[in-house]
Formats: C-alpha cells, sequence, structure tokens
C-alpha cells in the first residue's frame, strides 16, 4: 500500500488553443484535489503546444494566481500532443504523474479511482473510454482503429485507452528513456510493463463540441501507434506478394494449357494489363509501407529533440533543461 497524504502528485496537461476553457479546466481540477485533500501536495503543470489564441498568455495568468501550484511549459513551437506531454514529464516531481487533456473530455472525477488503485499497488492506471460524445463517424473510426492494432499489434493494448492515466515514478523514469520520435503515448505505457490495471469512464465532449485534431493529425497518430508496434504492415505485404506469384504462376499454365491442348487464344492486351496493373499496384503498396517504416528510421537517426522549450513559468526554484 502507497500513502497517498505523504505522497506528490503532478498533473500534466498539454495545452493547444484552449484559451476559452483553461480557467474552467484548472478551477475543476482544483475543486477534485480540495475534495480528495491532496491539493498542497499536487503540481499542474500546463504545457503551451505552440498555442496562437492567447493560451500562452492565459497560463502565465494561471501560473500567477496560483504560485506553486500551477507551472507553465511554452514549447517553441507546434510539436504535438505526444512531445507537450514528453515535456511535462521530464518536468515533473511527483511520485506519481496524471496525464490528461485540458478541453474537458478527462473527466477530472476520475482520479479518486486513479488515486485509490495506486495507493493499492497498480504502477500505471488507465482510463478506458466506455462512452464517446463525438459524431457516429469518428465514433466508428477510434472503435475499429483501437481493435485493429490491439491485434496486430506486438504486444497487448488495452481497447479504447488513450492518454488520460495515472503513472507511477517509476514507469515515468523508464518512459523517459524512451527516445522514439514518433510517439504513441499509450502504446510506450503497455510495452514498460509493471503491474496495470484500467477504470471505466465516460469521455465527455469537448467545451466548444468541435475536434482539436484534425484528419491529419488523427491519421499521424494512427500510423505512429501501427508503425511503432505492428510489423503486420510488412507481414501482409508479403502474403500478397506470395499470392501475387501464386497468381503469375496459375496464369502462365492457363496460356501454356490453353496453347498446347484447346488452341485456344488468349488475348495478349488484356492479360498483359491486367497482370501489369495488379503487380504495379502491389509493388507501389510496397514501396510505400517500406518508406514509411524507412522515413520512421531516418526521424531517429537524425536524433532531434523530441521538443525544444521556449521557456517555462513557475520553475524559477527548479533546474530544467530546455530541451530533450
Amino acid at each position: 500500500m502507497r500513502d497517498i497524504k505523504n505522497s506528490r502528485f503532478s498533473i500534466v496537461a498539454p495545452v493547444y488553443n484552449e484559451v476559452e476553457f483553461l480557467e474552467k479546466f484548472v478551477t475543476e481540477i482544483i475543486k477534485v484535489l480540495t475534495n480528495l485533500d491532496i491539493l498542497e501536495s499536487t503540481e499542474i503543470i500546463l504545457v503551451n503546444d505552440g498555442s496562437n489564441d492567447g493560451s500562452g498568455e492565459k497560463i502565465d495568468e494561471l501560473v500567477s494566481k496560483h504560485p506553486g501550484l500551477i507551472f507553465g511549459i511554452h514549447l517553441a513551437r507546434n510539436f504535438g500532443a505526444p512531445s507537450a506531454i514528453t515535456a511535462g514529464i521530464f518536468h515533473s516531481s511527483g511520485d506519481a504523474v496524471i496525464i490528461m487533456d485540458s478541453d474537458g473530455q478527462d473527466d477530472p472525477i476520475a482520479l479518486e479511482k486513479f488515486i485509490k488503485l495506486w495507493s493499492e499497488g497498480y504502477d500505471v492506471v488507465y482510463a478506458i473510454r466506455k462512452s464517446r460524445k463525438e459524431g457516429w463517424l469518428f465514433r466508428l473510426f477510434a472503435w475499429l482503429f483501437y481493435r485493429i492494432l490491439s491485434i496486430s499489434s506486438q504486444i497487448p493494448l488495452p481497447l479504447d485507452a488513450g492518454n488520460y492515466s495515472l503513472i507511477d515514478r517509476k514507469v515515468i523514469e523508464v518512459l523517459k528513456q524512451c527516445p522514439e520520435r514518433n510517439r504513441y503515448l499509450p502504446g510506450l505505457r503497455s510495452w514498460v510493463g509493471f503491474k496495470q490495471t484500467g477504470v471505466e469512464i465516460e469521455r465527455r465532449a469537448r467545451y466548444d463540441k468541435k475536434n482539436r485534431v484534425g484528419f491529419r493529425g488523427l491519421w499521424t497518430l494512427a500510423m505512429n501507434a501501427f508503425f511503432s508496434f505492428s510489423y503486420v504492415p510488412i507481414f501482409l505485404f508479403r502474403i500478397a506478394g506470395l499470392i501475387s506469384l501464386l497468381l503469375c504462376v496459375g496464369l502462365i499454365f492457363f496460356a501454356l494449357y490453353h496453347k498446347l491442348f484447346t488452341g485456344l487464344a488468349v488475348t495478349a492486351w488484356a492479360s498483359q494489363l491486367i497482370t501489369t496493373s495488379f503487380f504495379g499496384g502491389i509493388n507501389l503498396l510496397g514501396i510505400s509501407l517500406l518508406g514509411e517504416y524507412i522515413a520512421r528510421i531516418y526521424d531517429e537517426v537524425k536524433q532531434r529533440p523530441i521538443y525544444v522549450c521556449a521557456r517555462i513559468s513557475g520553475f524559477e526554484n527548479k533546474t530544467k533543461t530546455n530541451s530533450k
């Protein structure tokens, strides 16, 4: 059993153009922490991920309003939520780190269950989204994404589990050693192991009813997940190559049979067009899949920082690095 009263907690929340909701988000968090009697032992780290709507100034205002409770990290540009979360993790100091969105979709009420399970010995407690408030098409794609990823992954990945989670310090230290540039945090969280469990919660609607991440961002997240934790695309291409070879052999025997035994002519242009198109499509698909893996290898080889911190606020008495 872990002692909650003598433990410190860090809440890390990436922020991208959330100026309209930040005040309410912080107020809601403070209310929950007060009810749990851990407000004095918690730090809230807001990571400004290159916002351009005044969120950075709002974070500075909240830091001044709640000194010692709220801390701000301002990245040099928009690096994406995984990188922003990574920045918050590197600046956190709690015995347990809670990762959550700042747009109102992650219900802070779940913090009580998270902390209770952590005190009972679980090293990672993650939220399982039992229901969502997005449109039916988004919900369908999300449902398919988690299930296809779970089936194809090399390691067991929980269904419908996003970033919202509580992670013990010893797990955080392992995650800090993971140098990936194209990061899928729920996958990394599962990969490290330790004692984990999930809590079913209802994922709330965004405060403005609009999706923060567009199609491109969701596509990038999905590709990071699949290509980081699955070799199934390569395996499927291998199967397609085998099928193509068998089809080619079949067409050869088909043509020879009619040439030698029936005397029927096989229309040359039709068969050539079909086979050329088929093999051309297979080759292009394979090249694109290999290109994805090679591009990610190239990203890792360049060894660029996962994030670049422009400035911090509220950490005056702490020494942190400006990039990682």
